[in-house]
C-alpha cells in the first residue's frame, strides 16, 4: 500500500493544470448507455472511480475505447485528459452488481439511462459510506413519478417499465445532485415531458445536460432550480469534452493560500467557485481571472478567520469543507465550519488534530482557533477529501507528513504530487513498510 510524504514549509509558486471533474465525467459516462452510437468524452480524468464507471459499463454491453491523451490547446482541456470512446449497441445486461457498485455510489446512475433505454434495470443498493448514508430514495420516488414499478429485491433495486418511462412533474422535497442527474438522463427517453422541480444547479449537471442535447435531446432550464425535459424517441452519438473540476480548482486555490504562495490555476474557472472566492478573499486571499484561468495568492501575512457553511450549489461545496479546514487550521484568529450536506463529514478533524490544529466539534459545527504553525505527523485519510486536506495541511506544516490510504486521493486527483511537486513542494510518493 502507498504512502505519500511530505515536507512542508514550501511555497507553492507556479502553474497546475486543472483536470476535466470526476463528477461531471462519471455522469457523462452513464449517459453512454441512452444511445446506441458512439458517445466520444475528452478530457477525461484518469482517476480509480473512472476505471470503476469504464467496468460497470462494459459489462453491461458497452464496448469503450480509451484513446490516450487529448492535445488541443483550448483552456477547457487544459488538463490533457484522456478520451473515451463508448458505444452501447446492445445492452447485454441489466444488472449492476453489488461487486462494483459497493466500490463508488455513482454506479447507481446506470438505473435511470438502463430503464429509459430497454425498460428494465437491477441495481446494486450502494448502502452506506464514511461521510453518511446519502440514500438513493430520491432516484426512486422520481422514477416511479415517470412511471417505473420499483421493487427491492435482495439488496437490490429492480425497476421495471416495459412500456418505457412517462414524463411527468417531479418535485425533489431535498436538493439532489444524484437524483437530478439520474432522473435528467432517464426523462429524456421519456414519453412526453417532464419537469424536475428543485433540481440540483451544480455546473458538472449543466455540463451533462449540455452533452445530452448534443446528443439530440431537448431540455431547458439547465443551471436554475426548474428543468424541463421533452422527450424523444431516440438519442443519437456526440463528442464532448469534461468540464474543469471546479473541486480540484478550489483545492489547489487553498494549497497557494496555505501555503502563502502564488499559483495559476491553467483552466479553472472563478464562475464555478464565486463562494470560495469570497470565502478566500474575506480570509486575504487574492484572487483573478487570467486569460487561462485562476491566479491565487496569499503574500501580506498570515489569512484570516472566516466562518463557512456548506450549501448545495451556488453556495459553498460540501467537497471543500475539510480543505477551507485545513486553511482555517493555520489562521490568524477563530473560525466556525458548519457542515448542512452530510453527517459524518468531520472525520478529518482527530488527524488534522494530530498535526496541531485546535478543533472542537459541536453536532454539525467545528470550531477552529487558528494556529501559526502546524506540525508534521503520521495521518490516515477516511475519505476522497478528508485525504486532500491532510495533504495541505502537511504543505504547511513544519517537519514530515506522512499520509497513509492514499487510495482515497486517486478517487478523486489526478497527478496531485506530480502537480505539486511542480511548484515546489517536496512531495513524494512510496511503497509503505511493511
Amino acid at each position: 500500500m502507498d504512502q505519500i510524504v511530505i515536507h512542508g514549509g514550501r511555497r507553492l509558486v507556479g502553474e497546475i493544470p486543472i483536470s476535466g471533474a470526476k463528477n461531471a465525467a462519471l455522469p457523462l459516462m452513464a449517459a453512454s448507455l441512452l444511445t446506441a452510437d458512439t458517445l466520444s468524452l475528452s478530457n477525461v480524468p484518469y482517476l480509480a472511480d473512472i476505471t470503476t464507471m469504464a467496468h460497470l459499463l462494459a459489462q453491461h454491453g458497452v464496448v469503450l475505447h480509451m484513446n490516450g491523451n487529448a492535445e488541443n490547446g483550448s483552456p477547457e482541456n487544459s488538463g490533457h485528459g484522456g478520451v473515451i470512446d463508448m458505444r452501447a449497441e446492445t445492452i447485454s445486461s441489466v444488472v449492476a452488481p453489488y461487486d462494483l457498485v459497493r466500490k463508488m455510489r455513482a454506479s447507481v446512475l446506470v438505473l435511470g439511462p438502463l430503464v429509459a433505454r430497454v425498460g428494465e434495470a437491477k441495481v446494486s443498493l450502494p448502502g452506506g459510506c464514511a461521510i453518511g448514508t446519502r440514500p438513493v430514495d430520491l432516484h426512486l420516488q422520481g422514477l416511479e413519478r415517470l412511471g417505473a414499478e420499483i421493487r427491492l429485491e435482495e439488496g437490490y433495486i429492480h425497476a421495471l417499465a416495459p412500456r418505457g418511462l412517462t414524463g411527468a412533474k417531479v418535485v425533489f422535497p431535498q436538493v439532489s445532485v444524484g437524483a437530478t442527474e439520474d432522473l435528467l438522463m432517464a426523462a429524456c427517453l421519456a414519453k412526453g415531458e417532464t419537469q424536475l422541480l428543485n433540481a440540483a444547479r451544480e455546473p458538472e449537471i449543466v455540463d451533462l445536460g449540455e452533452c445530452l442535447i448534443k446528443m439530440g435531446a431537448e431540455i431547458e432550464g439547465l443551471g436554475t432550480d426548474r428543468i424541463t425535459i421533452r422527450g424523444v424517441a431516440k438519442l443519437n452519438g456526440a463528442a464532448h469534452a469534461v468540464v474543469a473540476d471546479r473541486i480540484e480548482t478550489g483545492t489547489y486555490a487553498i494549497a497557494a493560500a496555505i501555503t502563502g504562495g502564488t499559483l495559476e490555476l491553467i483552466g479553472g474557472r472563478a464562475d464555478h467557485l464565486a463562494a470560495v472566492i469570497k470565502v478566500l478573499n474575506e480570509a486575504g486571499v487574492t484572487v483573478e481571472e487570467t486569460p487561462r484561468g485562476i491566479k491565487v495568492q496569499r503574500s501580506n501575512g498570515p489569512v484570516r478567520g472566516v466562518d463557512v457553511m456548506t450549501e448545495p450549489y451556488p453556495g459553498f461545496p460540501t467537497d471543500l469543507q475539510a480543505q477551507i479546514m485545513a486553511l482555517m487550521s493555520t489562521a490568524e484568529g477563530a473560525a466556525m465550519i458548519t457542515e448542512s450536506i452530510f453527517e459524518n463529514r468531520f472525520m478529518h478533524v482527530p488527524e488534522l488534530t494530530r498535526m496541531g490544529a485546535n478543533l472542537n466539534v459541536h453536532g454539525a459545527s467545528a470550531m477552529v482557533r487558528g494556529r501559526p504553525q502546524l506540525t508534521g505527523a503520521e495521518v490516515m485519510a477516511t475519505d476522497l477529501r478528508a485525504s486532500v486536506s491532510l495533504v495541505l495541511a502537511g504543505l504547511a506544516a513544519e517537519g514530515e507528513t506522512v499520509l497513509n490510504r492514499v487510495y482515497h486521493l486517486d478517487r478523486g486527483y489526478e497527478h496531485l504530487e506530480q502537480k505539486l511537486a511542480a511548484c515546489g513542494a517536496d512531495i513524494a510518493r512510496r511503497r509503505a513498510p511493511v
